[in-house]
Order: structure tokens, then sequence, then C-alpha cells
């Protein structure tokens, strides 16, 4: 019993961070219909972001994150204007091709300036871990479940209550309708890619205490990034999040009773169960 909980809650924990990775993607994927294969990319330089404000400037990870957001959000709205803005609405080969190839260059070129060497970001609280009714919980997953709770809470606040937030959900929806009725489609597009951006980046800043940073870190998150939306529902941010908590329990519990060389294996045959029985995903809705 005790090992279940204890798989359990180190899923849950680990899984509120993935659910971040895949909130940025879905809002990213429901305004501009981009599929975009350079996410993990992004997360891998708020990974970076996050060890030099730490290693150089002594910015706890934690406390890094109000840089990070802005400035990944900077960053995406920018590669949005210059980049992704010029393949909207066309086919989806185009669109996977160039964010490869901009996640090519940003691995590639974090390669060049940090070498291939994984990075460890150490800190005082690295290993610690709250002791609860005989679990173990860690406390930096601890500390990291709690911030994406946080700004998972800010972030649908922001869509569900404010001007611009319905903007970005009604741009969601209907593009063209949005545009009919005055809605500054092509600055919804900016904010909803720097916005995703900011989500990948702040994810990598709170992953960052407990894995290892080094150039091609982002390929394997882009996959969970869309295993997890796609799971969720496409352009559902509550799917997102619950596809991220089940992605994580899954391979906790796959570590815990199986092997963890088996983890990714027991994750993507419930994926393929789930999409076999839904296709839509979890949340999603099917589109005509």
């Amino acid at each position: 019993m005790i090992l279940f909980l204890q798989s359990l809650i180190s899923g849950i924990l680990i899984g509120g961070v993935y659910a971040l990775i895949g909130i940025g993607l879905t809002i990213i994927f429901g305004v501009m219909r981009v599929i975009n294969f350079a996410h993990g990319d992004i997360m891998m330089v708020g990974m970076y972001m996050t060890y030099f404000l730490f290693t150089l400037f002594g910015i706890d990870p934690f406390v890094s994150v109000l840089i990070t957001i802005p400035m990944m959000f900077i960053f995406g709205g920018i590669m949005q204007k210059l980049f992704i803005n010029r393949i909207l609405g066309s086919l989806p080969q185009n669109q996977i091709l160039l964010t490869i190839g901009l996640g090519l260059i940003m691995s590639n070129s974090a390669m060049l300036a940090f070498t291939s060497d994984y990075k460890i970001l150490t800190t005082s609280y690295s290993s610690s871990s709250y002791r609860l009714a005989g679990l173990s919980i860690s406390k930096p997953l601890a500390i990291s479940f709690l911030i994406t709770v946080a700004i998972t809470a800010i972030l649908y606040w922001f869509l569900m209550r404010t001007d611009t937030g319905q903007a970005i959900r009604a741009t969601a929806q209907d593009r063209e309708a949005a545009q009919l009725m005055g809605i500054n489609v092509k600055r919804m597009s900016v904010l909803a890619f720097g916005i995703g951006s900011a989500m990948a980046g702040t994810a990598g800043a709170l992953i960052s205490p407990t894995y290892y940073i080094f150039p091609q870190v982002g390929s394997a998150f882009t996959l969970k990034a869309f295993v997890i939306t796609v799971l969720g529902g496409m352009g559902s941010i509550v799917g997102a999040t619950l596809g991220g908590v089940i992605i994580g329990v899954v391979e906790s519990m796959g570590a815990a009773y199986i092997s963890s060389d088996w983890k990714d294996v027991v994750v993507f045959t419930i994926f393929l169960l789930v999409l076999l029985i839904k296709p839509s995903g979890l949340m999603g809705t099917s589109r005509t």
C-alpha cells in the first residue's frame, strides 16, 4: 500500500509539471492550428536560462520563474513574428518542417555554446523530502507542483475572465468569425505563441532541479507534450492538465510495478487505448 501511495503521489507531482508543457502546446495549437515540434526545445531554452541564472547570479530556480516567464514570452513572440506567422494556414508538412528546423537550430546552438555535456542544477534542497505518514515526498517536486497549480489557475482566470483571454478563446474557436467581430487575430496569435512558450520555459525551470540539462533534452519532452495534448484533447486546457497528471501517474506506477525501462511502453499503450475508444481525446470534441 505504501508503494502504491508513494508512486501515486510522485506521479501526480511530476504530472503537474508535464501538464504545464501540454497546456503551452495546446494553447498554440488551439489558436493557430500550428503543429509545433520545437516545443520541447523551447523548454530546453528555459532550462538553460534557469541554470545560468542560478550559477551566475545565485537566483533560486523557483524564484527564477519570475524572470523566465516574461523572457520566454518575449522569445516566443519574436519567434512567432519572424517565422511561425509566415506558415499560418499553409500545409501541415510545411509547419512540421519549419518547427523541426527551429528546434534543431535551438538544440545545435545550445550544443555549440554549452557543449553536449550534462549539466546538473544542485540546490540545498535538491535531495530533500518531506515525511508524511510514512511517505517520502520530494521537496523540489512538491514546490514545482504548487507553483504549477498557481500558474495554471492564473492562466485559466486570464483566459476566462479577461477581454484579451476571451479574444484568444474566440480566435481558437473560429479564427474567421473572430476576425469579423473585430478581433486582431494576428495579435492573438503572437500572444498565444508567447504564452505557450512561457509555459514551456516555466516547465523547464521547474523541472531543472530534478532533471539533467543538455541540448537534446527537448526531443523527449516534445513527444511527451504531444502525447499529453492529444490524450487530453487538442485545444483543451483542462484536457492537457488531466493528460499531464495521467502520464505522470502512469510513468510512476509503471516504473514501480514493472520496470523503469518499460514505463514509456505502458504510457503509449494506454495512450493508444484511449485513442481507440475516444479518438478526440478525453476532453476533446470532434471537429467537422
